[in-house]
């Protein structure tokens, strides 16, 4: 779920740094940014300024679960800021240093000490060659992190200690040189065309010498004919032709060596674990050059230590820091990162080989050199004034210094957070409200008592857990919160009144988790919930009994994992040490103690039950996610609250106006169950602790799409039944299912308000009961009211349940009381947070006084959430360093008054911030706000006047308009829709201002920086499952091409067409460039996909933000708008080669779904306006490409001339729509549903190439799937078969509306074909009433009437065609019944139809002037040639002898006869009895030939022939 979604991180950091104990660097090339990976798993990215090297914190990478071990560079290519990290448990990670975000994440069997990234002989990029705990060396690709191929050992296979890759001089080939940890060294040389399925790669040669355990092994750059090895006790230099030692140096005392390396080939660099670097300069016999090399070493010139580069305090370092030493053009580096957190950089000193060689004949000690640069997160964090705001700050206000906060619970339901501090006191506070106080421009800032707070006071210490049992399970008491602290208490609250309900002091050690056991426990468990302690005890308390139930000690080694075995009643109990207890549940018996590869058994079996039982029930399967991960690590915990959040959303899914929507939306109970699953919390509020030790961070997840969902479904809990039906919504009864009639829906009406009496009675009730006006002060928060009346509500709500019928919607009503502010106080603050305040006065105005937007005061800490929960989180000190340009314009609204001086910097950065960094941080971060601001926009103005001003606010502004109008009724009403529309339009603004308008802005200021939104971020929801998000994205990437111009595009689809799958009408074939791509990739991985399926566009495409692979997601390609032509060009070029050649089969395929529907938009939207030049492929619609001189590229050639793009294209998207359903392309994905969208939108493009008969069919055959399917502007999500259904109507309106004659006469022929069928429906296997055409009667003759609607003077040519469709879609024995006027009103609208239903005929006049006669008894139909020129009109006598008709052009007016033969025997035959030549009409009247002429029938003999003029004419059969 957490991928699909479109979320919106944003941190409060508070006012204290995380620890960051470093535990490895990495500087990027162009020396911009630093990475550190530290103990806790966290990876923090450093802006680096080049010249200086001075560094600010810029963003925290938190994803790893353990010690980050290795960074390493994952590219080569300047553009390519790519890194991958691996950590202490086998996950490696692929970052994107721009924007923070994963883009591919792995977890590994084997765990990795080493890694070199380096560029191999005959590969595009890097290759990753790790080593670690595992006898091999993997090669491994850094951006699918998938194993390319594995160099093994044939002699002593062991460990590999130390490696070092290089390509010897004047050679083609790389050498991998490495040793084990016994000390053997070995040399693979290799080919280029390695890969895993063939032979094993062993070593060519291999020698053993006596080093064991090297840390590091380098070969000197220079020459290549030395290498130092460095072990713990020693490093020695050797000689690399046959590895004899040459001379060696022991570490100085109480200190172990590190690592090392060379700096020129006569000098080298070590460091140790204190943290010190070593320079020596090497005696001649280590030198290639000398003529001394390679001989005895002489005991006077031994290796000389000149230089020691150290800290100028001795402090004790508690871990061996990261050290690294990093080559420059002009200087060298050391650089280190330790455990304290802090950066330090020395400057390699340059020192002359004369003076080192005084110095070692004078015996001089070495020389000291502090570092230039020193800096850590904590100092940059106190260097912040004011300090980083915190969620609980106006506590802090009260008290001398800030109290840790150290856990947090959020409780969706009342949207109030519960936060545990370091002094045992517990704070419940209002959640939004809080925020809304720290972020922005409030009215109540310095009252210390708003919002109202809640402290609970029972724990001795620091609070560890947080647990509101009944948020994982409603078997729980609503009102229960669990506490566990330092203390060894366990807590048991009552969250309304806040009162202490139990202690239980069971453990001996300080709580370190709280669980709930799983959904199929014995009835007593299910009571419990599960504590476990740092005393090694876990134990279960009842909290119904309020005692223990099971205490589980006796455990020698600190609890790591906790799982359920319920049918067998046992817990089981993971130890650190890897032993696994397995306890009896109920009697508290330890059952047996497993070790080894059992208790591993064990375990995963547990895994095994669990996942059975989850299908089941989801509880056990939340249950489960909880306990499966470690308990020691924080930030593990943080990633089970993210993974498991959505579950509990879901089960939790508020119960209010479930019933109301049930009622509104019985149709097809399968919609509702569906809409209740993708139900997720608008807001969700989780803690972030890196380490134990730390206070807690808050991050706030803003679900974009549960939001939306939650805004719809009020309004729609509110609207009445017509309006309801107005949207297509067919209200049913959900057990019988069929429609209801307009007193059933009075029913409903009646019964909502029923409802409302009864909520309004109770509030009645309560009022009386309340002397001292508790509800009236409920209003003005006061906390012992707000728990009073919440007890009073709980207690009503089960009073009422014990004596209504209904008790449902009464909790509903009242339990929505309750909700409804808190999802708009959600809304406000999000687009708050987001809007770009500062760039458009006019439009912040509107926000402020009519939307009810409200400022931000900092600059807000945004989030990145991309693959497997991965997420990147902006730091607040990016501010420390940055230089606020002069004369900055600040916002009118802020008064003139004095501030000191770090706020007015504050409230200037926090202007530049939101106007212009904030979109100029990244492109996934300009995306996803973008894409969420335009929705969100969207939705609210498609509400009615949804402002977020306080009710008081609004209620004096409507008193100002009414003053200026006189307060008559009417006049009210319309202030009113003036005030509604002002709003809207208010919302229209904000939303053209994201969509449309912002870069323009933005480059204005700041040319070149803005980052613009990817384009493939919103190709891949194009047709995401959310009406509204699917909206914005479309309109975003419109926008965003639109800009573009001619030249952005063309080259947007030139890098895009060599994905574009090829299918033939037959088999797929796969594309030649594809063949390569893959085959260079995997080597021998498969080729092309199943027959059938084409290269398998599968649904890869989920609407996952988390698919998003590739490069810099193609930020959409040059679109500068240059003044000149000349720059235009540049500017492109600088962002040509941004796509990076898949490395994997499924980015492959990712690849390929994008193609296909970005260059199926691009088709659509613009293929039409692109011109042609050249004369001879005239008529031919190439798309993106114009044929004249073009630029060949590698992508064209394949494709012949330029025009085959628009067929390949239109093939993708057909073979999309017809493919049959299959695993790798089920029925109904989003790819599908864009390929539907697309062939509808751009079908004047595609059609050369399409059968269009055949895609008007698959289409009918999916539109008629759905029963009843609501229309485009009913928002909630449908179910993907209904959402597929909706679409393919969409589609075939927008085909039939592009090109109505092609729809009409395919359509026709389709009836005719399906009519020669049913004469012969002896000859035919599959019954009639199967066939599309059968099926989708409705539909068909609804497109046919919109058209009749919406382009008369086009149908008019092709009436009999359009006669033919309407009468196989209309039932016949209703046409006898009713007649045609009333089953198809819109085709009596012409004039040249008449029918007359006492013969049962039906007369159409055609274009050509031929007469269609149609006999509805034998279903025939005879055409009689009648006019020379197009018939005007016609029309049967009363009794059906005769028929008239006239043509205007012919100026002639003729009756008709149809004589029977005997008895109805034989032929029938109408032949002309009389004619008229009648007066010319005047050219003017021509011009509207529907309102031409008319004729009247006055009796049975007599005509009229009303012409539009207004002239009548009589005439007589």
């Amino acid at each position: 779920m957490v991928s699909t979604n479109l979320v919106v991180p944003v941190v409060l950091w508070g006012p204290t740094a995380p620890t960051h104990c470093i535990s490895s660097v990495f500087l990027s090339d162009d020396q911009c940014t630093l990475v550190t990976g530290c103990y806790d798993g966290q990876i923090c990215l450093w802006q680096v300024e080049p010249a200086t090297l001075k560094m600010s914190p810029r963003c925290l990478l938190v994803g790893h679960s353990a010690p980050v071990l290795c960074l390493v560079r994952a590219s080569l290519l300047p553009d390519n800021n790519f890194l991958v990290s691996s950590s202490e448990n086998g996950e490696m990670c692929t970052w994107d240093l721009i924007d923070g975000k994963c883009t591919e994440a792995v977890k590994l069997p084997q765990v990795h000490t080493q890694i070199q990234s380096y560029h191999t002989a005959n590969s595009e990029d890097v290759r990753l060659f790790c080593i670690g705990y595992y006898a091999e060396i993997m090669v491994m690709d850094p951006f699918s992190l998938e194993v390319i191929y594995v160099l093994s050992s044939k002699v002593k296979p062991d460990w590999i200690s130390a490696i070092h890759v290089l390509r010897p001089m004047r050679r083609k080939d790389d050498v991998v040189l490495a040793i084990t940890t016994t000390g053997t060294v070995k040399v693979w040389t290799l080919t280029g065309n390695e890969n895993k399925h063939a032979e094993p790669i062993y070593e060519n040669e291999s020698k053993e010498i006596r080093c064991l355990n090297a840390i590091t092994m380098n070969c000197c750059a220079q020459n290549q004919r030395t290498v130092l090895l460095v072990c713990t006790k020693y490093w020695q230099i050797y000689d690399a032709g046959d590895f004899t030692v040459l001379c060696s140096v022991i570490a100085p005392a109480r200190e172990r060596w590190q690592g090392g390396d060379f700096i020129t080939s006569d000098r080298v660099m070590l460091w140790t674990d204190e943290g010190k670097g070593y320079l020596y300069k090497l005696p001649a016999n280590c030198i290639p050059d000398n003529k001394e090399f390679h001989s005895k070493s002489v005991v006077r010139d031994a290796p000389y230590l000149y230089y020691v580069l150290q800290h100028a305090g001795d402090k004790v370092l508690s871990c061996p820091p990261a050290m690294k030493l990093l080559m420059g053009q002009q200087s060298h580096f050391l650089l280190r990162g330790d455990s304290e957190g802090y950066i330090s950089v020395w400057n390699v000193p340059e020192v002359p080989l004369d003076n080192i060689s005084i110095l070692q004949a004078k015996q001089m000690p070495p020389r000291i050199q502090k570092p230039h640069v020193c800096t850590s997160l904590v100092e940059a964090w106190s260097m912040m004034d004011p300090p980083p705001v915190g969620i609980l700050d106006q506590l802090s206000r009260i008290t001398d210094s800030p109290v840790k906060l150290t856990s947090s619970i959020y409780l969706p339901q009342q949207s109030r957070l519960v936060i545990g501090r370091e002094d045992g006191s517990i704070v419940i506070v209002p959640a939004t409200q809080t925020v809304m106080m720290q972020l922005l421009v409030g009215i109540k800032q310095n009252f210390s008592d708003w919002p109202s707070h809640q402290i609970l006071y029972g724990h001795r210490g620091r609070v560890n857990c947080l647990l509101c049992p009944s948020m994982v399970h409603p078997r729980y008491e609503k009102s229960h919160l669990l506490s566990g602290g330092i203390d060894f208490a366990v807590c048991l609250w009552d969250l309304y009144s806040g009162s202490l309900l139990h202690r239980f002091c069971v453990h001996a050690g300080e709580i370190t988790q709280l669980l709930v056991p799983p959904e199929s426990c014995s009835p007593r468990i299910l009571k419990c919930i599960c504590s476990v302690a740092s005393d090694h005890s876990v134990t279960l308390v009842s909290l119904q009994e309020r005692k223990c139930v099971t205490l589980a000690s006796r455990h020698l080694f600190p609890v790591v994992t906790i799982k359920w075995r319920p049918l067998d009643d046992f817990l089981i109990v993971g130890c650190s040490d890897g032993s696994v207890y397995v306890w009896q549940m109920e009697t508290g018996h330890l059952d047996r103690v497993l070790h080894g590869m059992l208790a591993e058994e064990v375990l995963s079996a547990c895994d095994e039950q669990a996942l059975e039982d989850g299908s089941g029930g989801s509880g056990s399967n939340a249950a489960n996610s909880a306990s499966e991960m470690g308990m020691a690590n924080p930030a593990v915990h943080f990633f089970r609250g993210l993974k498991s959040r959505n579950m509990n959303a879901i089960r939790h899914a508020t119960q209010r106006g479930i019933h109301q929507l049930q009622q509104l939306q019985g149709h097809n109970q399968g919609n509702f169950d569906f809409l209740m699953k993708h139900r997720s919390n608008p807001l969700v509020i989780q803690g972030l602790r890196t380490n134990p030790k730390d206070a807690e961070s808050h991050i706030l997840f803003f679900d974009i799409e549960g939001l939306i969902f939650e805004l719809h479904s009020e309004e729609y809990a509110q609207m009445t039944p017509a309006t309801l039906e107005a949207l297509g919504v067919h209200l049913q009864h959900p057990k019988d299912g069929k429609s209801m009639h307009i007193d059933a829906s009075k029913k409903i009406g009646d019964f909502f308000s029923k409802v409302k009496n009864k909520a309004v009675d109770v509030e009645k009730i309560l009022k009386d009961k309340d002397k001292h006006g508790l509800v009236q002060k409920f209003k003005e928060k006061t906390e012992i009211v707000e728990k009073k009346v919440q007890a009073k509500v709980e207690s009503l709500q089960k009073a009422v349940e014990t004596h209504e019928e209904q008790p449902q919607d009464l909790k509903s009503k009242i339990a929505s009381k309750m909700e409804v502010t808190h999802v708009m106080e959600v809304a406000q603050l999000l687009l708050s947070l987001l809007h770009s305040w500062g760039l458009d006065p006019h439009l912040d105005k509107v926000c402020e006084s009519q939307l009810g937007l409200l400022r931000p005061i900092v600059p807000i800490s945004y989030g990145v959430l991309s693959k497997a929960g991965y997420m990147s989180l902006l730091l607040p000190t990016w501010q420390n360093n940055y230089e606020i340009p002069p004369g900055l314009q600040l916002p009118s609204s802020s008064k003139k008054r004095m501030l000191p001086e770090e706020l007015q910097r504050l409230e200037h950065l926090t202007a530049i911030f939101t106007s212009r960094l904030h979109w100029e941080l990244s492109t996934t971060l300009t995306s996803n706000h973008i894409l969420a601001l335009v929705a969100m926009s969207n939705t609210l103005m498609s509400m009615s006047a949804a402002s977020f001003l306080p009710d008081s606010e609004k209620h004096k502004k409507l008193q100002r308009l009414a003053q200026y109008a006189e307060s008559t009724q009417g006049a009210e009403e319309e202030l009113l829709a003036h005030h509604t529309s002002q709003i809207k339009q208010g919302w229209s603004l904000l939303s053209t201002h994201h969509c449309f308008l912002l870069p323009d802005k933005i480059e204005a200021l700041e040319p070149k920086k803005f980052k613009r939104p990817q384009v493939e971020m919103m190709v891949k929801r194009w047709q995401h499952h959310c009406i509204e998000i699917r909206e914005a994205a479309q309109q975003i990437l419109l926008g965003e091409l639109t800009r573009m111009g001619k030249k952005g595009r063309k080259q947007l689809v030139e890098s895009w067409a060599q994905y574009l799958p090829l299918y033939t009408h037959t088999e797929p074939i796969v594309g030649a460039q594809q063949v390569a791509a893959m085959t260079n990739n995997q080597a021998g991985g498969s080729g092309g996909g199943g027959a059938g399926t084409g290269t398998g566009i599968n649904s890869s495409m989920g609407n996952g933000s988390g698919a998003m692979s590739g490069g810099q997601g193609m930020s959409a390609g040059g679109t500068g708008v240059g003044s000149s032509d000349q720059q235009d060009e540049d500017y492109e070029e600088e962002e040509e080669e941004i796509i990076r050649k898949p490395s994997s089969l499924s980015e492959l395929k990712r690849k390929q779904t994008t193609a296909v529907i970005l260059l199926g938009v691009i088709g659509a939207e613009f293929g039409q306006d692109i011109s042609q030049e050249s004369p001879n492929h005239r008529g031919s619609i190439s798309l993106g490409h114009t044929n004249t001189e073009r630029r060949k590229s590698s992508v064209v050639e394949g494709f012949g001339i330029a025009n085959n793009l628009a067929r390949l294209t239109s093939m993708a998207l057909a073979h999309l729509l017809y493919a049959p359903p299959s695993p790798k392309l089920p029925q109904y994905t989003p790819l599908r549903r864009a390929a539907i969208d697309l062939l509808g939108r751009g079908f004047t493009v595609w059609e050369p190439y399409l059968d269009v008969s055949k895609v008007l069919l698959g289409l009918l055959e999916i539109s008629c799937e759905g029963k009843s399917v609501p229309n485009l502007n009913y928002k909630l999500p449908l179910t993907p078969q209904a959402d597929a259904c909706r679409t393919a109507r969409h589609a075939l309106r927008l085909i039939a509306t592009a090109r109505p004659a092609a729809f009409i006469t395919t359509m026709a022929r389709e009836v005719a074909r399906y009519n020669t069928m049913q004469q012969n429906a002896q000859s035919i296997n599959t019954p009639l009433t199967q066939s599309v055409l059968y099926k989708a009667k409705g539909e068909i003759l609804q497109c046919v009437e919109m058209l009749i609607d919406k382009m008369q003077s086009e149908i008019a040519g092709l009436l009999v065609e359009v006669m033919d469709i309407a009468l196989h879609c209309v039932d016949s024995n209703e046409l006898k019944g009713r007649g045609l006027a009333e089953l198809c009103p819109s085709i009596c609208k012409f004039n040249q139809i008449s029918h007359c239903s006492q013969t049962r005929r039906i007369a159409v006049g055609a274009n050509s002037g031929n007469l269609a006669i149609y006999e509805l008894r034998q279903n025939k139909c005879q055409m009689i040639p009648a006019h020379t020129h197009p018939i005007t009109s016609l029309a049967f006598s009363p009794d059906g002898k005769y028929l008239v008709s006239y043509s205007c052009a012919e100026n002639r007016l003729s009756f008709w006869q149809t004589s029977t033969g005997m008895f109805g025997l034989g032929q029938s035959q109408t032949r002309c009895t009389k004619g008229y030549s009648t007066a010319p009409i005047p050219d003017v009247s021509r011009l509207n030939p529907m309102r031409l002429a008319k004729l009247v029938w006055i009796n049975n003999r007599t005509v009229t022939l009303m012409l539009a003029d207004g002239s009548e004419t009589r005439f007589n059969v």
